[in-house]
C-alpha cells in the first residue's frame, strides 16, 4: 500500500496513512507516542464542549482518519490554553496538533467551513495586535460585524460595554510597538 492511498473502511470511513506523516511533518510532533492515556482530555476545559475530545483528535490522526479529524468542531472549540500539552506524559504539543488541523481544514475547506467565522475573527484579532499593539475591541467588532455581514447586531451590547468603559472609542497603543512587530516578523519565519 502507497502512503498516498485512501482505504475506506467497514464503517464507511476513509483512511489516509499519508495524512499522520503530513500532520507529523507540520507539527513536528511525534502523535504516535500518545498511548490514549486521558490526561489530554481530563484536563481540558472545553472537553465538555467538544464533539471529539483531544485524545480522539489524536487518534484520528494516527489512524490517518483525515476526513473525522478535519471536520470535528473540536478543533475550532480548542481554546489553545496548552493545558492538554502540558498534562501529556510523552511531551506531545496537543495544542499544536489541534491547530494544525485547524488550519488544514481552512485550507481543504476555505470559506466554505462552517466555521470560517472563527478564522475571520483570528484574522482581524491579529490585525488589531499589529496595527496597535493591543486589541482595539471597539475597531475589532466593527470589522468582525462587517466582515459576517452582521453590521450592528451587536451594537446594543457594544454601547453598553462602552458605557460601563469596557470598550473605548478611541484605540490606545502600546509604547514599544517594534517588539510587537519583531514578534510578528519572527512568527511568520517560522511559518516559512
Amino acid at each position: 500500500m502507497k502512503p498516498s492511498e485512501r482505504i475506506q473502511v467497514s464503517d464507511g470511513s476513509v483512511v489516509d496513512p499519508g495524512f499522520t506523516q503530513k500532520v507529523i511533518q507540520l507539527t513536528g510532533e511525534e502523535v504516535m507516542a500518545c498511548f490514549q492515556c486521558l490526561k489530554c482530555t481530563n484536563g481540558c476545559p472545553l472537553a465538555p464542549e467538544m464533539d471529539v475530545p483531544p485524545n480522539k483528535a489524536i487518534r484520528y490522526v494516527q489512524l490517518g482518519m483525515r476526513d473525522a479529524a478535519l471536520s470535528a468542531d473540536s478543533i475550532w472549540i480548542c481554546a489553545t490554553c496548552y493545558t492538554c500539552s502540558v498534562r501529556c506524559p510523552n511531551d506531545i504539543d496537543i495544542a499544536q496538533v489541534m491547530d494544525t488541523l485547524r488550519r488544514l481544514a481552512y485550507q481543504a475547506q476555505g470559506d466554505t467551513t462552517p466555521k470560517s467565522h472563527i478564522v475571520h475573527f483570528h484574522e482581524l484579532f491579529l490585525d488589531s495586535l499589529k496595527e496597535y499593539g493591543r486589541v482595539n475591541e471597539t475597531k475589532l467588532l466593527a470589522r468582525y460585524e462587517l466582515k459576517e455581514g452582521r453590521f450592528l447586531k451587536d451594537a446594543k451590547l457594544g454601547m453598553k460595554m462602552f458605557f460601563m468603559g469596557k470598550m473605548s472609542i478611541f484605540p490606545q497603543k502600546v509604547r514599544n510597538k517594534e517588539l510587537i512587530e519583531k514578534i510578528f516578523d519572527r512568527a511568520s519565519k517560522r511559518k516559512g
